[in-house]
């Protein structure tokens, strides 16, 4: 083992608050994995969620492991160490469990490489007993798990609170009894998938059949938690070393009440949950009694119930008030006054679609009139710095409405300097432009990806027009990296063999070169209706739902509305 990774991992461990650290006698050993770089895994509220949740049991210890940074993959490599958790600097290979909490596609690309570099085989079919079991859960899973299907035991699907007592339970009663019996078990129940007990029929790019063995449900529900109150949800751990350092965050609901239609998070978290305004408060106020800062998490935190309301108290009780975006529609005035108090110089907000006919094509539910408003009343409170989601690239998009695009940021920016008239300040206006990524369980998942080079040319275009203006910056997502996303959010198991080569190779782009696969033609493929798709195994009752609304945006009914 190398001692300059071990000691470094105690560095680490010396420079965070809340870690858990037991002894292993008699103990269900797990090794939770976030498949990115310790600064990130750490900065995301699920993956805290679990760890805390595992060690909650007394007779299961919990374990943490993540990507190394690459000065540390070479010296994993020049001393012939295997990957090691962060804990007790312990080889994966020596616990009974490893599970991998994976929030974003773009992170199945790490999954087989740390296997091997754990020293297991990547792909489940040739792991034996003698390897821990390896199962998987997270949001990115909640999507779609096959391109990572053939390297995972057993996948989650759907939230810890629900579906891991039930796995421990299954864990601690199938003592050293047959894998095979346990996996065959674990699949009858809700929740939990076992993609090595249902076969997939292809034909060219398509799914043609997913066919389980039998006895086992044809169609896998996501299970969530009814009740948030009961969960807690909030900051586990604390280190310098993450994006929000001592910041505690806080869940105040799960999914979105908006059901936008290009959004997952509104559609995979149904039905929309809040958590009650005194559960919040009580949990806030333990907080406050170590850490100033309070980060308020959900997808749509503007829609919580009396927002300004638990601001205020955050703000009376002596701390301070962090959001990540608000929405445009839902600007609560004490909100954004306790934000000013909180030290915000800049807030975002999300228009997204780049025009109006687009936004109500989205079902985004905003007007321009609300954008301009929310961007003035946002200045008139001394927030003079703004931050503007938009996504291009949308079914139907032309370059008119990118004209109108321009138009609002030219609107926006003009207002802004207006007020730095009187106060002498003008603040910044930041663009932050994503390509459209088709994702599963939105009605957009059968529509293609715009190609890369509309997409570029599109990408000139807005540097060029909203570049030019005067304290307004313009930044674009990696195009190659989003047709990379769109290309894990849709593939099938099929791209088992891309993500082991990318291992090999370094980079999915060279080995997509090597394997003679074609990602841009796969992704801007449209997908016909009645194709069967490679996550039809999950929900499968929503799939009806999801066509009319399909139907309803690209015939231009306005929500909310049915054209006979």
């Amino acid at each position: 083992m190398s001692w300059k990774i071990a000691e470094k991992y105690r560095r680490t461990l010396a420079c965070e608050e809340g870690t858990v650290v037991k002894g292993w006698g008699g103990k269900l050993t797990v090794c939770l994995v976030y498949p990115n770089h310790y600064r990130t895994g750490m900065s995301n509220l699920g993956f805290q969620a679990v760890y805390a949740l595992l060690n909650d049991c007394q007779d299961v210890v919990c374990e943490r492991a993540f990507l190394p940074e690459p000065a540390d993959l070479t010296e994993y490599a020049a001393s012939n160490t295997r990957l090691l958790s962060l804990e007790t600097q312990r080889p994966l290979a020596d616990f009974d469990l490893i599970a991998f909490s994976v929030s974003f596609e773009t992170d199945y690309l790490h999954i087989p490489q740390l296997l091997a570099l754990a020293n297991i085989p990547p792909l489940a079919s040739e792991r034996s007993s003698a390897f821990p079991l390896v199962i998987a859960g997270g949001a990115a899973l909640f999507l779609n798990p096959e391109p990572v299907a053939e390297f995972i035991d057993l996948i989650c699907l759907g939230e810890g609170e629900v579906l891991l007592p039930k796995l421990l339970d299954l864990l601690r009663t199938s003592g050293d009894g047959e894998r095979s019996a346990f996996l065959r078990t674990a699949a009858t129940c809700p929740g939990m998938y076992v993609p090595s007990l249902y076969t997939v029929s292809y034909d060219g790019d398509a799914v043609t059949a997913i066919r389980p063995v039998e006895g086992l449900p044809s169609c896998i529900q996501r299970q969530w938690a009814a009740e948030l109150d009961a969960a807690q949800t909030g900051s586990q751990l604390f280190t310098s070393e993450t994006e929000f350092g001592d910041m505690y965050l806080v869940e105040l609901s799960r999914g979105c009440p908006r059901g936008c239609r290009f959004c997952a998070a509104g559609f995979i978290y149904e039905p929309y949950r809040q958590r009650s305004l005194e559960s919040v408060r009580e949990q806030v106020r333990k907080a406050l009694e170590r850490h100033q800062r309070i980060g308020l998490v959900g997808a749509a935190v503007g829609d919580f119930r009396k927002i300004g309301q638990l601001c205020r108290f955050i703000r009376n009780e002596g701390g301070k008030v962090s959001v990540a975006s608000l929405r445009i529609d839902t600007l609560d005035d004490e909100m954004i006054r306790v934000l000013v108090e909180s030290g915000h110089k800049t807030v975002s907000l999300a228009p997204e679609g780049a025009s109006q006919r687009l936004r109500t094509m989205i079902r985004k539910g905003i007007t321009r009139e609300q954008i301009l408003d929310a961007a003035e009343r946002l200045i008139g409170h001394d927030i003079l710095n703004l931050k503007l989601y938009f996504i291009v690239g949308f079914p139907g998009e032309t370059m008119a409405d990118l004209e109108e695009m321009v138009q609002l940021v030219e609107d926006i920016r003009s207002r802004m300097a207006a007020t730095a008239r009187g106060n002498r300040r003008l603040g910044q206006l930041t663009l932050s432009v994503n390509p459209f990524v088709p994702k599963p369980f939105t009605p957009f998942q059968w529509c293609g990806m715009e190609r890369a080079s509309i997409l570029e040319k599109k990408a000139a275009y807005l540097r060029k027009t909203c570049g030019r203006l005067p304290n307004v910056r313009v930044q674009f997502e990696g195009i190659k990296e989003a047709v990379f996303q769109a290309l894990l959010s849709r593939g099938d198991r099929r791209l088992a063999s891309l993500l082991l080569k990318a291992g090999e190779t370094g980079s999915w782009r060279r080995a997509a070169r090597d394997l003679g696969v074609d990602p841009e033609r796969l992704v801007s493929r449209t997908i016909p209706l009645d194709e069967v798709l490679p996550w039809d195994i999950i929900c499968c009752d929503k799939r009806e739902r999801l066509q009319h609304e399909y139907r309803l945006a690209l015939d231009g009914t306005p929500p909310g509305e049915v054209k006979s």
